[in-house]
Order: C-alpha cells, then sequence, then structure tokens
C-alpha cells in the first residue's frame, strides 16, 4: 500500500470528517490544539482567509519551505496543498506534518507524472534538471535543484551559459525564462489549470472599464496574458509591486486566494481578480484544490493528528538535496 492509499485508509477508519462540530469555536480550539501540541500552522496565500486569518505564516512556496525548514515545532499544519506538506515533510523526517485535506492535489504537479519524466530525463543525459517546487518528491528525487517563481531567475542563472537545462513541470513559467535569461531551456508540457483560466476577452472588457488600472501577472500564466502585463512576479512579488507602487489601482492575474493579503496591506487601493474563462462563484480564478482546506478540516486534522504526510525514507533522502541547493542559494 502507497503512503497516500495508507493515509487515506487511516481517514476511511477513523471517518472523523463526518463528526458534527456544529457546535465548536473553531478558532479558538485550533489555537487552543496547537498550544497544546505545539504546532505551528503554514498557510499559502491561495487559502481561503479565514486560515489565513489564523496562520502563523502566510507565505508563497519560497517562504513556506524557509519557514519549514527552520521551525522548532514538533508539529506542522500545512494549509495548502499535498506538494508543500510533502516538501515540509522532507525537510522535517522526524517531525510530523499534517494537511487538513488529503485531496488537496494541484493540476500542475499531476502533469509530471514520475516514469514519463524519467524517461524523458534519459533521452537528455547531458542536460541538468530545473524543477519548481510545485512537483512531487518523486520528481525532486529526479532534479538537480529546485526552484520557486520568486528565485527561478537566480537558479537558471546559477548555472554557465553553455550548460543544457531541462525546466520541469510548467511550460509558461520556462518559457518566461527562457526569455528573460536568453536561454534555450528544454521544457516539459506541464500546466496550471488556475493560470490558463484567464480569458482574454474578458479581460479586454475590464480594462475598458478600468483603463487607469495595472494589469499584473504570475509568469505561470499564459504567454499573451504576460505579453499584456506591465508587471510580471512571484505570489511575493505580486505582493510588493502593489505595496510599493504609486498606482491605485490593479488588475491582478494569478489565483483569487492573493488578494485577501493584498487589500489588508493596501486599503486604499483598488484590488480586482483577473476574469476567467469559465464562469463560477467569483468570476476569477480559483484553485478548487487550494480551497479544499476549511476551518473544519483544519480543526479536524489537528484534533486527530490526521492525515500526517509520510515520506519513504530513500526517497527522501534523494528529494532533499535539491530542495537544500535551492535554501542555499536563496
Amino acid at each position: 500500500m502507497t503512503t497516500l492509499e495508507t493515509a487515506k485508509a487511516q481517514l476511511e477508519t477513523n471517518g472523523f470528517l463526518d463528526i458534527d462540530t456544529s457546535n465548536i469555536d473553531y478558532i479558538a480550539e485550533i489555537k487552543r490544539l496547537k498550544k497544546e501540541k505545539n504546532a505551528i500552522l503554514l498557510a499559502h496565500y491561495y487559502q481561503i482567509d479565514e486560515i489565513q486569518k489564523i496562520a502563523d505564516f502566510v507565505g508563497d512556496s519560497l517562504a513556506l519551505a524557509q519557514q519549514a525548514a527552520k521551525t522548532d515545532a514538533d508539529m506542522i499544519i500545512f494549509a495548502g496543498v499535498h506538494f508543500m506538506a510533502e516538501t515540509a515533510k522532507i525537510l522535517n523526517p522526524d517531525k510530523k506534518v499534517i494537511l487538513p485535506d488529503l485531496k488537496a492535489g494541484c493540476s500542475l504537479a499531476d502533469s509530471c507524472p514520475p516514469e514519463a519524466f524519467s524517461e524523458f530525463k534519459k533521452q537528455h543525459p547531458n542536460h541538468k534538471v530545473v524543477t519548481y517546487i510545485n512537483c512531487s518528491a518523486d520528481i525532486k528525487a529526479l532534479s538537480d535543484i529546485v526552484c520557486t517563481s520568486s528565485n527561478a531567475r537566480k537558479i537558471i542563472d546559477s548555472f554557465p551559459e553553455n550548460q543544457p537545462i531541462i525546466f520541469a513541470p510548467d511550460r509558461n513559467l520556462g518559457a518566461y525564462l527562457n526569455k528573460e535569461t536568453g536561454r534555450d531551456m528544454l521544457l516539459w508540457d506541464g500546466a496550471c489549470i488556475v493560470h490558463e483560466a484567464f480569458s482574454m476577452e474578458k479581460l479586454i472588457e475590464l480594462v475598458q472599464k478600468h483603463p487607469d488600472a495595472e494589469l499584473i501577472a504570475h509568469p505561470e500564466s499564459e504567454a499573451h496574458m504576460l505579453k499584456a502585463a506591465k508587471y510580471i512576479g512571484s505570489t511575493a512579488g505580486l505582493l510588493n509591486h502593489v505595496k510599493q507602487s504609486k498606482k491605485k489601482k490593479f488588475i491582478v492575474a494569478t489565483e483569487v486566494g492573493i488578494l485577501f493579503q493584498m487589500m489588508q496591506d493596501n486599503p486604499d487601493k483598488e484590488i480586482i481578480a483577473a476574469p476567467a474563462k469559465e464562469d463560477n462563484t467569483c468570476a476569477c480564478s480559483e484553485c478548487a484544490f487550494m480551497k479544499m482546506n476549511t476551518l473544519k478540516k483544519l480543526y479536524l486534522c489537528l484534533k486527530h493528528e490526521l492525515p500526517n504526510i509520510e515520506v519513504d525514507a530513500e526517497l527522501s533522502k534523494k528529494a532533499i538535496i535539491p530542495i537544500q541547493r535551492m535554501l542555499e542559494l536563496s
């Protein structure tokens, strides 16, 4: 039985997600349990507002990895998606790492199956492998170094100019980096469905309504969106740009969860989510996986310490090497 199957079996056996918790003050109980268990709650900017409000630390992938690497807590509750919690476990093999919903996956990570990528790598033996952190432990173990959107340029530039590179799994981020660095990296054909969900037709209509707004975008977005953007940056980069800019209105092309922190930082500015192709609850681009985590699930996973994330010891030894290389360069 795989690690994932084991954890699912644990959930099914306990069945605690069906427990009636209607009379429980989730926030008070989460705070109490964190203190009792010496646990730290790490949350990504794409989490729901209620989770971001009570997290001990909110950050992008790089900051969360750095925080996970240095925490002295006995337990890490990761309010994010599976690959993030998996990375935290690799960095903390002796700590318990729990995830509110084990089904909180990642379309980008899923777009890079380990067996297929291993064969792809074998076909290009002279290439170094740089992988975006949004991938599984198996893919990290096949990599020379990991990067995030915050440090990708620095990571790429650390290689000699004549060194052939495979970049995986995000083709959009890879293409953007090729343009920025002047390289010709070989790109794995993967993508994030959230960042490919923006509608240019609706965006044009939105820009016409708000001609004074500046379009800013995450580099996982498609090329036509990046071409239209006035600023391109990582999650943290977008937040810092809006904070430092003299502009008063922004259209933001990334997962809508970022707007919570952005509006907290800039109460005097107007922040508008870039429109999605499909109509949904907010007419913006949401990551369904990120939004699977709720206060109830957070409370229950902390109370029962399930589902806990486990990574095979040998796999972890291989996967931690490219992660540590990234952290050293960052």
